[in-house]
């Protein structure tokens, strides 16, 4: 992106931690009006804005580099979007949506409010909890048949966490002690594309790498009756697929502390995409923050940094055989 089109996106720096010089405001927007917010004060809109943005990115694993670049905004600018501080134009926020793999709608808080079908929706669950909500998505599921939740017993369990939470070697052992196959999707993803997990997201973008993971999902779960599905991080930031999984396995999230997780993806010899930043830890955070909520749609939950390995292979091996009904 041109910097002409970066000035006359309006993202004008505040922060005086950003080394730059903010621009001069025109002078006809010098007073404030009776409605706008004071100087020294954040406009409510742009802050719940960044906010999102924030949420999106973290949902996603991306560090804010990864998305300055994948939009076509410098970094610069898109801090000031994440602090409340800046008025991006609609074309900016257009080109981060695209970056962040969301619609427009869905980055301005107003995914709503498209048909008077959608605000009526809207208006019966205004205020539901989250148990209520959970129950009518499962119904509109069924309804649709496209499913949505989990009912009864299914053989087909799914590991869903972040990287470094035990899904793979977990795994591993669990589908040697059911007498399963073991899907690692990851590996089947590189077999859909003929390529590497980051040679796909860096030669084809995010948006190719989702619909690979769809499909590879979507094929382990028409092949095995009965498998254990060790599944990619980030497979929860994906909706469709998401209610894909919930739908046709059974669901146990593996958890873990950050140190740990950085621990062992490192011990794995391989330091992307967090560990490579000065910030890993706190980027680490800002994911299990942002999918903390997906995530915990799992059915059944296991902490693997409670015990060792031997323990936690012991207390899932006992959790799923109890959900499936099978001798311990």
């Amino acid at each position: 992106m041109s910097s002409n089109i970066l000035h006359v996106s309006g993202l004008i720096p505040t922060n005086p931690d950003l080394k730059e010089s903010p621009a001069t405001a025109p002078e006809s927007a010098s007073a404030p009006t009776a409605s706008a917010p004071a100087a020294d004060e954040k406009n409510p809109f742009l802050v719940a804005l960044g906010e999102r943005v924030k949420a999106l990115r973290a949902r996603r694993g991306m560090t804010r580099k990864a998305v300055s670049l994948a939009a076509g905004v410098s970094e610069r600018h898109l801090a000031n979007l994440e602090y409340g501080e800046g008025n991006a134009s609609i074309l900016v926020l257009q080109q981060v949506a695209h970056a962040l793999h969301c619609t427009l709608a869905e980055l301005i808080g107003d995914v709503t409010t498209s048909t008077p079908e959608w605000l009526l929706i809207r208006e019966l669950l205004d205020g539901r909890d989250d148990a209520a909500l959970r129950r009518v998505r499962i119904a509109i599921g069924e309804l649709l048949g496209t499913g949505g939740g989990n009912v009864g017993i299914n053989p087909r369990v799914a590991l869903v966490g972040l990287r470094g939470a035990g899904k793979s070697t977990l795994g591993a052992m669990l589908a040697e002690d059911l007498g399963f196959p073991f899907v690692e999707l990851s590996r089947e993803i590189e077999k859909f594309a003929g390529c590497s997990v980051s040679e796909i997201q860096a030669l084809y973008g995010m948006n190719a790498y989702r619909r690979y993971e769809r499909r590879a999902l979507e094929e382990a779960i028409q092949i095995y009756p009965e498998v254990v599905i060790a599944t990619p991080g980030g497979l929860v930031s994906d909706p469709a697929t998401f209610n894909e999984l919930l739908s046709h396995c059974t669901t146990v999230w593996l958890q873990a502390d950050p140190e740990d997780h950085m621990k062992r993806v490192m011990a794995q010899g391989d330091l992307r995409p967090m560990a490579a930043s000065r910030q890993a830890m706190e980027d680490l955070k800002g994911i299990l923050a942002g999918r903390a909520a997906f995530y915990s749609k799992a059915q059944y939950k296991l902490d693997t940094s409670a015990q060792p390995l031997a323990q936690s292979f012991q207390a899932l091996r006992q959790t799923v055989r109890d959900a499936l009904q099978l001798p311990g």
